[in-house]
């Protein structure tokens, strides 16, 4: 995929009969990669974590698309209980998932610890998404050409992962904290991918990141210089439209080209804005040794295990 040809919504094939799960669905990228998705017949499960505000969202989209096939449920990453409870009513109902979709995320919020005591954006951002990952595994090996999208950030870049202070006990700075957890996200995908490489699955893991685009995130941020700049002043001259921000994630989803550990992002400068195309995590990201140590310790915070299929 180059950015030349500039993939869009446009292409996505028909998604009739396909099963997708969407977190934080209501607003966003996650909104934008819904509409996408129901538009062209795929039924989508609105995982959020205020089921008003969901389904606000699907009234949206059926006003424009009647035929929409969507349904909200209530999903709170950040409390790996609500993680379990949705992942139990999943399977109670539904055989197969084809692809889930990690977007939701928190961005520098003061110091704020979940439910069971972890730092509030690694819990949501990673620690959730490792769960729900995890609790879904077989379903999603049902079905049909089936995927993990994990939506990380540019800002991956910058972050590295205080495995001596992950709750921010000693030193918390909000942004530096967000940088960790989009670094874990890209390091859980790739690592996610090594895993599913060795055994027989047929699921794949792949990585995207939206560039610079215009969310909630930046301006439901706690007032300060990156709100300012970001949120305020950068968003409405700079930022890409959640529409055109949502197209790796959605490119990484359906495109029959994409391969597992493959890292979806803009084709344009410094990869803020454009057109879908590969792009490469930072070496951090990859590295084999920081994957098995992130997931070792994800296994133990959230008590999941992965049940991968035994390699032949």
């Amino acid at each position: 995929m180059t950015q030349q040809e500039r993939w869009t919504a446009e292409q996505i094939p028909d998604q009739t009969d396909r099963v997708f799960v969407v977190t934080g669905a209501n607003s966003g990228l996650g909104l934008a990669t819904t509409r996408a998705l129901a538009r062209r017949g795929g039924h989508v499960i609105l995982a959020v974590r205020d089921e008003e505000r969901g389904h606000r969202a699907v009234a949206e989209i059926t006003a424009h698309h009647p035929d929409a096939s969507l349904e909200v449920r209530r999903l709170d990453l950040a409390d790996l209980d609500s993680v379990r409870d949705f992942a139990d009513r999943l399977h109670a109902d539904r055989p197969r998932l084809d692809v889930l979709i990690n977007n939701a995320g928190v961005m520098a919020p003061p110091r704020t610890l979940s439910a069971q005591g972890h730092e509030l954006q690694f819990a949501c951002n990673h620690l959730g998404h490792f769960a729900l990952t995890g609790l879904l595994l077989d379903l999603l090996a049902a079905g049909s050409n089936p995927r993990v999208v994990t939506v990380s950030s540019i800002n991956h870049r910058q972050g590295r992962i205080r495995f001596d202070d992950l709750t921010g006990e000693r030193a918390y700075k909000p942004m530096g904290f967000y940088n960790q957890s989009k670094l874990a996200n890209a390091v859980f995908g790739q690592e996610l991918h090594r895993r599913l490489s060795e055994s027989t699955s047929p699921v794949r893991s792949v990585l995207a990141h939206p560039g610079y685009t215009a969310t909630n995130l930046q301006t439901s941020a706690p007032i300060g210089l990156y709100q300012v700049l970001f949120g305020r002043i950068g968003n409405p001259l700079f930022a890409q439209r959640p529409a055109e921000g949502a197209l790796p994630q959605l490119y990484a989803a359906i495109d029959p080209t994409v391969e597992s550990g493959q890292f979806i992002g803009p084709g344009g400068l410094a990869e803020l804005r454009g057109a879908p195309t590969r792009v490469q995590p930072a070496p951090s990201a990859a590295d084999p040794a920081t994957g098995r140590r992130l997931w070792e310790l994800s296994e133990r915070l959230t008590d999941v295990r992965f049940a991968f299929p035994a390699a032949v």
